[in-house]
């Protein structure tokens, strides 16, 4: 087991690790009332894909070219996420396939 975590100017980082799961939780910094314009956070959506619900988490420009692309497309967000979902290996997981398809559209 692994465990670090680095606290400072209302920022926290944790590290935690057991049995090769890691997980990194990160607070936006705040410096003097400014929030840093480096960090976005991120905003969770659910969905239900293949008759589960599952929820995933992006920064709210992955989203909004998300949105953008199913309207274009005629369709709903929840209808864009399902095909992409189907469409994505099982290596891959989901927000990273989102993610992608904001950056590059359809294959």
């Amino acid at each position: 087991m692994v465990c670090a975590q680095v606290m400072g100017n209302h920022v926290a980082v944790t590290i935690g690790a057991a049995q090769s799961f890691l997980e990194l939780n990160v607070f936006k910094p705040r410096a003097r009332g400014i929030s840093c314009p480096a960090m976005s956070v991120l905003i969770k959506r659910s969905f239900t894909l293949a008759g589960h619900r599952t929820s995933v988490a992006l920064e709210l420009e992955f989203w909004q070219a998300l949105t953008a692309a199913a309207a274009h497309g005629g369709r709903t967000l929840s209808a864009l996420v399902a095909e992409i979902d189907a469409e994505r290996g099982a290596e891959r997981p989901l927000a990273s396939a989102l993610r992608v398809y904001a950056l590059v559209g359809p294959h």
